[in-house]
């Protein structure tokens, strides 16, 4: 652990729930006995919990998911206070103050709510409370839902500039093969880089209760290994996990940061916000982009997709697929009317010149 004094530790309903749904008490109350225990350390917690669907299931006796995003919703509604009351017993027993924080997509994809949202996360912390966040799945529709709160942890990860990223889970860790199928199946300790082999190795493992399976997990690590902050996936039935991960062991698989840390706009440019169009570019601005960091200009692009106004975040699309994305200095108009062209033409194309850039390379992220 060294000096991380910021954690952020995700849990998901697998090990907060039985399989009926119902909340697995013992479980709920070692885990707030371990965070409790964090915090008299003086160590910073996020809890990103989820559980509200499961905990409405058990509250209205179900024992399949419903499917439909209303159902869950409604569900959702029923359980999420269920899990708050229980937080919020336990952790007063230790002590402990906590806050709920109900996130959506568009909390994390707009610039302005997610600079809010980091506000209220950082002024929770220095007032030693505990922030317990999920998704807000009682107003969430399909196209702006997180899916899964794996990804939900690695953008609250970002945005809080956590020091360690935990996703507590029903599965010791990364395996060389799915150990419910293969008993020859060996624990991966550490992965250095998500290497397209590593990434193959996912599956589609997920519980009944949980939204998640390994390729979110996967998911998470890429996003905060590109904002320097390292991810351990352990099971959460472990007893005593945090305090191991805390003390220095790796009681599951590890993943390493990239060298290069990107700073808290180019993340959320990357990961977090929400693309309004794209660009396609020819194989000169490609490689400029992707080989000697240069910025994108007129000249490099071929094709333009969507309606979008400048300050917009767009994907610029390569020959093999999205290589970057970026915040745009033109709407979708004016670069159909410039592209291909110098960028000396574009005031006389445009009547004016406010830049001599599609996109200024301070304001674009290339896909890891």
């Amino acid at each position: 652990m060294g000096n991380r004094q910021r954690i952020v530790v995700k849990v998901g309903t697998s090990t907060l729930a039985y399989a009926t749904g119902k909340l697995n008490l013992d479980q709920l109350e070692r885990l707030v006995r371990e965070l409790a225990d964090l915090r008299h350390r003086d160590i910073e917690v996020v809890l990103v919990s989820s559980g509200a669907v499961g905990a409405g299931m058990g509250k209205l006796g179900l024992r399949s998911k419903p499917k439909s995003i209303p159902e869950k919703q409604a569900l959702a509604a029923i359980g999420q206070g269920i899990l708050m009351q229980m937080y919020e017993k336990f952790f007063a027993e230790y002590g402990e103050i906590v806050a709920q924080v109900l996130l959506t997509r568009e909390d994390i994809t707009q610039r302005d709510r997610y600079l809010n949202a980091r506000n209220t996360l950082l002024t929770l912390l220095r007032l030693g409370v505990v922030p317990i966040i999920n998704e807000n799945d009682t107003v969430a529709y399909e196209e702006i839902k997180f899916g899964d709160n794996d990804t939900l942890a690695a953008l609250v990860a970002g945005l809080v500039d956590a020091d360690l990223l935990v996703l507590l889970s029903d599965i010791d860790g990364l395996y060389t093969a799915d150990p419910r199928q293969d008993s020859g199946a060996q624990l991966i300790k550490t992965v250095e880089e998500l290497t397209p082999e590593i990434v193959a190795l996912a599956g589609k493992a997920g519980s009944q209760l949980g939204s998640g399976g390994m390729m979110t997990k996967i998911q998470a690590a890429r996003i905060v290994s590109t904002s320097g902050i390292p991810m351990i996936l352990a099971n959460g039935s472990r007893k005593g996990v945090l305090k191991e991960i805390v003390a220095g062991e790796n009681p599951g698989t590890l993943f390493l940061p990239c060298d290069h840390r990107l700073n808290s706009r180019k993340a959320w440019i990357g990961y977090a916000s929400k693309t309004s169009g794209a660009v396609t570019v020819d194989q000169g601005a490609e490689k400029a982009l992707l080989e000697k960091g240069k910025s994108l200009l007129p000249s490099g692009v071929t094709a333009v997709e969507g309606d979008f106004e400048r300050g917009c975040v767009i994907s610029i699309m390569g020959e093999a697929g999205e290589i970057a994305r970026g915040i745009v200095n033109y709407s979708s108009a004016e670069i159909k009317q410039i592209m291909g062209c110098q960028s000396r033409e574009i005031a006389r194309i445009l009547g004016q010149k406010d830049f001599d850039e599609v996109i200024h390379r301070d304001n674009l992220t290339l896909k890891q």
